[in-house]
């Protein structure tokens, strides 16, 4: 699934192409995706200009002045910008002719979702999709401080708060290992029992793998291309993600895997401690 860095990616890919274009029409081949696309989405668009292109998580806004389309890319969306007159494949779902090309949704898996938030109904960021999300964690909000105060009195493991989004967003599975392992932190350490000193540690590690990944256009273990079509680099890069029975490059001890909450956990036993 794309998580933070490869929404990001797109965003900064996007948003200088796009941004300031005209929508000159909207066609839907296939509405079911996660959650319908609107049926008056053609009408609301047709005409409008689009202001910019931003990001709330994983979920990328783009804001048309009179609302905000919100777009998640699921397990295996992709959003791209094609030339005019592109011809479609089997998944391409939804296409929005502008006037700077072709911006166009393909989906699989069909996970993925477009929706439209009226203007009207007040901002954007207290959509249901949205409101409930956590600090962004490369926001001047996101530090030490703040991730050890979140984490006081939770008896679950870092690993599965750092997943859980509530209190951070958009780390996912492969950067929460990966932030993990830089900070020294095993992913069984209960989130409540972590020193202040050790999450300062770990939010500077989240910070880092985040900008780290997003210079190297995100990771693509499947599906995943930026609004170009390029794919990320950063799976090149992991340390214990996708490493079980391997050397760590750290220390030399043998990757371990284990699972929790139905995601694999990566790290070295040797230079993550409890």
């Amino acid at each position: 699934m794309p998580e933070l860095p490869e929404v990001e990616v797109v965003r900064r890919g996007l948003e200088p192409k796009v941004a300031g274009a005209i929508v000159q029409s909207l066609s839907v081949r296939e509405p079911r995706l996660r959650w319908p696309v609107p049926t008056d989405l053609a009408r609301r668009l047709r005409g409008a200009r689009l202001r910019s292109v931003g990001r709330r998580g994983k979920y990328l806004l783009f804001d048309f002045g009179a609302g905000t389309l919100i777009v998640h890319l699921g397990m295996s969306g992709q959003l791209r910008l094609r030339a005019p007159g592109t011809r479609a494949e089997r998944h391409d779902h939804v296409d929005i002719e502008t006037s700077a090309g072709l911006l166009r949704f393909t989906d699989p898996r069909r996970f993925g979702a477009i929706l439209w938030h009226d203007a009207a109904q007040g901002d954007v960021l207290a959509h249901p999709l949205l409101a409930h999300l956590g600090v962004e964690p490369l926001s001047s909000l996101f530090d030490g401080a703040l991730l050890y105060r979140l984490s006081r009195g939770r008896s679950l493991t870092i690993k599965q708060m750092l997943l859980s989004g509530r209190e951070v967003v958009g780390v996912g599975n492969i950067y929460a290992s990966e932030s993990l392992f830089r900070a020294g932190i095993s992913p069984r350490a209960r989130a409540g029992r972590l020193s202040r000193v050790r999450c300062d540690a770990l939010a500077e590690a989240i910070r880092q793998t985040l900008r780290d990944a997003i210079s190297r256009g995100g990771s693509s273990l499947r599906d995943f291309v930026d609004s170009d079509g390029a794919h990320g680099h950063f799976q090149l890069d992991c340390q214990v993600y996708g490493r079980a029975g391997e050397a760590c490059r750290r220390c030399g001890a043998m990757i371990k895997i284990i699972r929790q909450q139905q995601r694999s956990s990566f790290y070295c036993p040797s230079c993550q401690r409890p």
